[in-house]
């Protein structure tokens, strides 16, 4: 399970994963759990990567298999749900940034292409135009959004209910009964107090103010049955009118719903009264797309590798890296696809390579001079953990990483939400799981994700930038965490004969003896005092050697 973890945990990245919706006040989602978990256990089940993709742009469309599945495949659309949302107006909320931000998702994730681009204006410098994004931003406009909460409207709504639709229905009718009766309970005793003398209008007060907040706590307190944040079929679908330069006030010639023209102009049927989503679905997966199978190959390889055989892996265009290896990307492309689609046969494929096999310290004579950014891939590309492996080995090699999923997150009852542009929501749920089940904001960075680069939840990130800083440093040396892991590390140590301790720590820490010079340092400094053995751990923590890959 813990391969799904770590590879779910990239495509969190590629589809800017996030527990809060990103507007003004960052509006927690307790149900945001639920797509990560499907995306982990997606990844384990080797699910074909065409089936991984159409559950999360149309899995509430896709018909047959039993409730379970049908449930799971709805929760994969958890995707789409998970677009920014913008600004705290309710009657004209912008939904046209959200639908671009899930546009620019789209493209960067599944194509490398930055469809976006094209919202104002042709693409400057790829083929795609204007009509190309009004004709997706019909199919995404036919679609219903669930509504997160913001400033001025503080609950949920729009939600998918995950029990039977029928019973969903009544416990709804119920509910909607008790707010019309709290609401004529309200009225009423507002009329009675108009109507009543001064000295009883206090006593009224209370009344209508208890009414009041019994109302609140009903509307904001959530539905009493579990629901996922995931899309569904909007009222009203149809064809859109282009958007001159990119204001909804400003429509002109309608776009009929179809697929980019570059990669086919596949149109809806004439007959086809749905959104569009699982046929938009089908033409991003199809096998003659020249782009999608590549896209996710250069992913994978990046990850195993350190870079992509093209280096921007969101950005396979005209302004993108030029693909260093073009035939061994069409190759494991052709490969990808008729293994069907199997990300772990990708996996073995690349594993088994001589090229991965290499050692960083093989390096041919004169290779340095001649490929110097190692684009013939002469030899292993040294590079630094990232932040989830960083924190996960921490724990692993303590004997503290809780090996069980994670599951919701402890956010704030519902009912007592209140957060505001001035009072955004912020929070920080720490446990000893590992890394991927913590919870990540839009607006606020998990701080320890934000010291070691974790990914930016605001955009796709096909790539994490790797910095060095002294914060960095500070915090291995400083951090209550670390420290607490350090001592994890040096009570197993001491279980084992004092002789054998030094070498312990270093096959423990860096998969290698200690050196003779390292072992007679180590054993001077410790000089038979076990208190010494948990700094010692501390000072082997900070070596670049632990959190680099060599």
């Amino acid at each position: 399970k813990a391969y799904g973890e770590r590879w779910g945990r990239h495509w969190l990245d590629v589809v800017r994963y996030a527990d809060t919706a990103g507007d003004n006040a960052d509006f927690p989602i307790p149900q945001m759990h639920r797509y990560r978990n499907w995306v982990i256990d997606a990844v384990n089940a080797d699910l074909p990567y065409t089936d991984f993709v159409k559950h999360q742009i149309a899995g509430d469309l896709i018909p047959g298999g039993t409730v379970e599945q049908r449930q799971a495949r709805t929760i994969a659309t958890g995707y789409l749900a998970n677009a920014r949302r913008f600004g705290s107006r309710v009657d004209d909320y912008p939904t046209h940034l959200t639908i671009e931000d899930t546009i620019d998702n789209l493209g960067r994730a599944f194509l490398g292409l930055t469809m976006n681009c094209a919202r104002c204006h042709d693409h400057k410098f790829d083929p795609v135009t204007m009509g190309d994004y009004y004709a997706v931003y019909g199919i995404l406009n036919g679609t219903r959004y669930p509504w997160p909460g913001i400033e001025l409207q503080q609950r949920q709504r729009d939600l998918v209910p995950l029990i039977d639709a029928e019973q969903a229905g009544k416990i709804d009718a119920e509910r909607n009964a008790k707010l019309k009766a709290l609401d004529t309970a309200i009225n009423d005793l507002d009329k009675q107090r108009k109507a009543a003398p001064a000295a009883e209008s206090d006593a009224f007060k209370k009344t209508i103010e208890a009414k009041k907040a019994e109302r609140t706590k009903l509307l904001q307190g959530g539905l009493p049955y579990p629901t996922a944040y995931a899309m569904a079929e909007g009222k009203t679908v149809g064809d859109v009118p282009i958007q001159m330069k990119g204001d909804p006030t400003k429509p002109a010639a309608i776009a009929p719903r179809r697929f980019l023209e570059v990669l086919g102009g596949q149109a809806l049927a004439a007959n086809d009264a749905s959104s569009g989503r699982l046929a938009l679905a089908e033409w991003i997966t199809a096998s003659d797309n020249p782009l999608f199978a590549r896209v996710m190959v250069n992913r994978v390889w990046q990850h195993h590798f350190g870079r992509g055989l093209v280096a921007t892996p969101n950005d396979f265009g005209k302004q993108g890296a030029t693909a260093a290896h073009p035939e061994l990307l069409d190759h494991l492309a052709r490969g990808f696809i008729a293994d069907g689609y199997s990300l772990k046969a990708l996996h073995r494929r690349i594993l088994l390579s001589r090229a991965y096999r290499l050692s960083s310290a093989e390096v041919v004579a004169g290779a340095e001079t001649a490929d110097p950014n190692n684009e013939l891939l002469g030899r292993f590309r040294v590079r630094r953990l990232d932040a989830e492996a960083i924190r996960d080995s921490l724990l692993f090699h303590a004997g503290n990483l809780d090996r069980n999923p994670g599951g919701e997150h402890p956010f704030p009852d519902p009912s007592k939400w209140n957060f505001t542009q001035h009072n955004p929501f912020r929070a920080v749920y720490d446990h000893r799981k590992r890394s991927v089940y913590l919870m990540t904001q839009r607006i606020q960075r998990h701080p320890y994700l934000a010291v070691f680069d974790g990914a930016d939840t605001g955009a796709a990130t096909g790539t994490r930038v790797t910095s060095t800083t002294p914060l960095q440093a500070l915090y291995f040396l400083n951090d209550p965490f670390v420290h607490e892991q350090a001592k994890g590390v040096a009570a197993r140590l001491q279980a084992l004969p004092a002789p054998e301790r030094v070498d312990a720590a270093y096959r423990m820490l860096f998969a290698r003896p200690a050196t003779d010079d390292e072992r007679a340092k180590a054993d001077t400094y410790l000089d038979g005092d076990d208190a010494n053995l948990e700094s010692l751990v501390r000072a082997l923590l900070r070596l670049n050697e632990f959190v680099y890959i060599r």
